[in-house]
């Protein structure tokens, strides 16, 4: 294939779906990715996931601070004359003047049904929301934030006993299976791509910490939904005598108290609309996760214990 691709992703999300495409041939003359990120505590420097997978093989790569403005950038993309870029989960706009840099466009895999969930945190938002389906979407690029036409839409459903996590690495085993009939659709000018409905559309904005604070008079699912659905990061917590507590893994249970209230010796917490949580893995501020029948032997919280909104 003498065809010139570029691919632009930053994390896990996007590690299969370029691997399928080097896999099965596809020219990728150039990754894009974020730079390599300090972590929080010290100088220990994270190269991103598609960078990794990109040394690994072998592919040439960039990871520019900002293509805003970027002349350099602009000019080494103007001068590659790539057929057709792919976006997924760059973590970057893409300024309009490099939108007109490729001869088929720039085309997005976005984790969401659009015009659902437009947006940072689309996987998160769908699983907060209790919604039945979640999908891929491909769409082509335009300068408003996901609002360009769409081809193809992958549905699956939603499975409430399945975190963030979970649900992402399914989905992106989903679009490396079907972003290539896509590729070859759009280099062969075959893909049809058609308006969303703007009118339909809901922003999955990005996911700010405060959100994992767990309000016990939300019913069970919605509070299941929270949990899983901020799973690995930033987390749902609850604090209790000064101390957070993470909730890892959670299930509906089937005990009756006053919200908050712990009403069993398993930790299962009552929530609004009489229903209950029964907390399987839980992470105490600074320690390691536990097990609930580990956690319970030394804990504080004990059946009959009262866990605060604030």
């Amino acid at each position: 294939m003498s065809k010139k691709i570029i691919f632009m992703g930053t994390p896990m999300f996007a590690v299969p779906i370029l691997k399928s495409l080097y896999q099965n041939g596809y020219p990728i003359s150039v990754v894009y990715t974020q730079p390599p990120q300090k972590s929080n505590r010290g100088q220990k420097i994270n190269k991103s996931p598609v960078q990794g997978i990109s040394e690994t093989l072998n592919i040439n790569f960039r990871c520019p601070n900002s293509l805003k403005d970027n002349e350099e950038e602009y000019q080494f993309l103007k001068k590659l004359k790539a057929d057709l870029a792919i976006v997924v989960a760059y973590g970057q706009i893409i300024p309009k003047n490099f939108l007109t840099l490729t001869k088929k466009g720039f085309i997005n895999v976005h984790g969401s049904i659009l015009p659902k969930w437009r947006g940072a945190a689309p996987i998160q938002r769908s699983i907060m929301n209790l919604d039945k389906n979640v999908g891929i979407s491909i769409m082509k690029i335009t300068e408003e934030l996901d609002s360009g036409p769409v081809s193809n839409i992958y549905k699956m459903k939603l499975d409430h006993n399945n975190n963030a996590q979970e649900i992402s690495e399914k989905l992106s085993l989903l679009a490396a299976e079907k972003i290539l009939d896509n590729v070859d659709d759009i280099l062969e000018d075959k893909a049809k791509f058609i308006e969303q409905d703007h009118s339909k559309a809901t922003y999955a904005k990005k996911i700010d910490k405060k959100e994992g604070q767990i309000d016990w008079r939300m019913g069970a699912s919605n509070i299941i939904g929270k949990i899983n659905g901020l799973f690995p990061s930033p987390g749902a917590f609850f604090s209790f005598s000064g101390e957070r507590y993470k909730i890892l893994k959670a299930e509906i249970g089937n005990g009756i108290g006053e919200v908050g209230e712990v009403v069993s010796n398993n930790l299962e917490v009552a929530c609004g609309n009489n229903e209950t949580i029964k907390i399987l893995e839980i992470q105490r501020q600074g320690k390691n996760p536990q097990k609930v029948s580990e956690f319970m032997l030394g804990s504080r919280i004990k059946k009959g214990s009262i866990i605060p909104n604030v």
